[in-house]
């Protein structure tokens, strides 16, 4: 099973684990897929969290310990989560010391935050210091508020996972304020080589969202469901390719900067009319990230296969596939605004439900 997976990591994909819990780190489940199932990342949303305190009982002591000291819902959410996030970047450490841009943890700043800057930096600059690793990465949401919060937190060595992105018009943003905050920090005295940034694309909710508006056309449109999504992947990878290739970015290189990869999220397939492995699978290239929920990773170990190079060099092919969507009736612009929009409700809706969750265990404690 691990052959697969060593095969896809081979091919230039860094396979990073969409989900943690302290059950993971204090049993060794996650050192072990580290060293058995080529994992060299992990993310973590709201959510994650939310469904790992609930299943288990390895956070009740501290809970205790934190209801006792008084503290309010969010800050033993904050206490919880950066241990988990400060204790799997340790099990990472190793991978981060030898290669040169893995073995990262992510965690991100609260929700409700996407659309305020100002506390947006505020909660980035709480979480590095409060994981206090080298190897964290803090998730800030692509949307035009989150856009200079990465900036200006990039430009204070604080490495960055920027999520929430759906389409190549905002990931280009992405990368000139990544860009940007490199530009700042250099001429600030940072040592560039220090900060690392992934950027989240999503994949298979573009897929849900176009998918559900061609079968309202009907007709010939009912062809292009299930290519709308890796073909916007295909497209940003071009776009990605294209910064790495201009005077703008090779002058930071040679200053020690390392590059923004991009990295697939929103890996699960939904429909089940696709194969399980498919935004794996048509997504493999060079300098990405695949974070897959371990369902997906499963299954790509036990029958995924690389066929090669899925990325480079097709961004133009792509952009055909997304123009025939465009031609057939789908307003892609309004894919992409429902889609953030959506995107964000989601990220304050599994907040809510950690809070909530949260509570339950706090008033247990109590």
């Amino acid at each position: 099973m691990t052959d697969r997976l060593q095969a896809l990591a081979d091919a230039g994909v860094s396979i990073w684990l969409d989900d943690l819990s302290r059950e993971r780190i204090e049993t060794g489940n996650l050192a072990e897929m580290v060293e058995q199932k080529s994992v060299v990342g992990v993310t973590t949303n709201p959510t994650i969290f939310a469904g790992a305190i609930s299943d288990g009982e390895r956070y009740d002591e501290q809970v205790k310990k934190l209801v006792s000291d008084g503290e309010p819902v969010d800050r033993v959410i904050f206490e919880l989560t950066t241990e988990d996030v400060r204790n799997a970047c340790d099990v990472l450490a190793p991978v981060a010391a030898r290669t040169a841009d893995d073995g990262r943890v992510s965690i991100e700043v609260e929700p409700d935050l996407a659309n305020d800057t100002e506390r947006t930096i505020a909660s980035a600059r709480s979480l590095w210091k409060a994981v206090d690793r080298p190897n964290a990465l803090i998730k800030i949401p692509a949307t035009l508020e989150g856009l200079p919060a990465i900036t200006a937190a990039i430009a204070e060595g604080i490495s960055v996972n920027v999520t929430l992105i759906f389409g190549e018009g905002r990931y280009r943003e992405v990368m000139d304020a990544y860009l940007t905050g490199l530009e700042q920090a250099r001429d600030a005295g940072l040592d560039l080589s220090a900060i690392r940034s992934v950027a989240s694309f999503f994949v298979s909710r573009v897929d849900s969202e176009v998918d559900s508006r061609l079968e309202e056309i009907g007709g010939d449109a009912l062809t292009l469901r299930g290519k709308a999504a890796v073909a916007n992947a295909r497209v940003a990878y071009a776009a990605f390719a294209e910064v790495m290739a201009s005077d703008r970015w090779k002058i930071l290189a040679e200053a020690g900067a390392n590059a923004q990869r991009p990295l697939w999220a929103s890996t699960g397939v939904k429909n089940p009319d696709y194969p399980d492995t498919l935004y794996v699978a048509d997504l493999v290239g060079a300098d990405t990230v695949n974070t897959m929920p371990e369902k997906t990773l499963e299954a790509f170990a036990d029958h995924g296969e690389v066929t090669g190079d899925e990325v480079s060099g097709r961004g133009e092919e792509a952009r055909g596939v997304l123009d025939a969507v465009v031609a057939a009736g789908v307003d892609w612009d309004d894919v992409l605004v429902v889609l953030e929009t959506e995107g964000v409700d989601k990220f304050k809706k599994s907040w809510s439900e950690l809070v909530d969750t949260v509570q339950q265990q706090m008033d247990a404690q109590a």
